[in-house]
């Protein structure tokens, strides 16, 4: 997917920064919202997002400190945003000072498949977007406000007095 390093941060620059807004929105309260009771809650996916960073990166030679433990679950929304943003960088840093842009064709192990470094990086940013996916809904439903990530959301196309476009 990547050819370069630069490219990656452009890309997960704006994926994480997406990513924080979407966890910065959430409450102590939404964190136990859920479908039903057989789905994830709204805090488990959240910090399943968060533990993620470190899993999918430990199957690459790249050291940095980051949650990677599902379990518990946190309660403070404050806590699992503030993890959130302290994995990014960390990856991100990481990422800048043990790799080069030749790094990212080494191929690696990831759940009996073997992908490049470049792979797993875009599978990660993936992942990310399709657990934000899921935050959505879920706080919708916990009437929380949901930002707009590639454009206004309907609640902000609300606050500017406009219907949000039909599709």
């Amino acid at each position: 997917m990547f050819q370069t390093l630069n490219s990656f941060f452009k890309v997960w620059d704006v994926e994480a920064g997406a990513t924080q807004k979407i966890l910065n929105q959430l409450t102590d309260e939404s964190l136990l919202q859920k479908v039903t009771s057989k789905n994830w809650t709204l805090g488990r996916i959240a910090w399943h997002t968060v533990t993620a960073i470190g899993v999918i990166a430990s199957r690459t030679d790249l050291s940095f400190d980051s949650p990677n433990q599902d379990y518990p679950v946190p309660t403070s929304a404050k806590f699992i945003s503030d993890s959130y943003r302290q994995a990014s960088s960390a990856l991100s840093q990481a990422v800048k000072k043990q790799w080069n842009d030749k790094s990212l064709g080494e191929i690696q192990e990831f759940f009996g498949q073997r992908m490049s470094n470049s792979d797993l990086l875009f599978f990660m940013i993936q992942h990310q977007i399709h657990h934000r996916g899921q935050m959505t809904i879920l706080m919708r439903q916990a009437g929380l406000t949901v930002p707009g990530l590639y454009g206004p959301s309907k609640e902000e196309w609300a606050v500017i007095g406009m219907d949000a476009p039909k599709m």
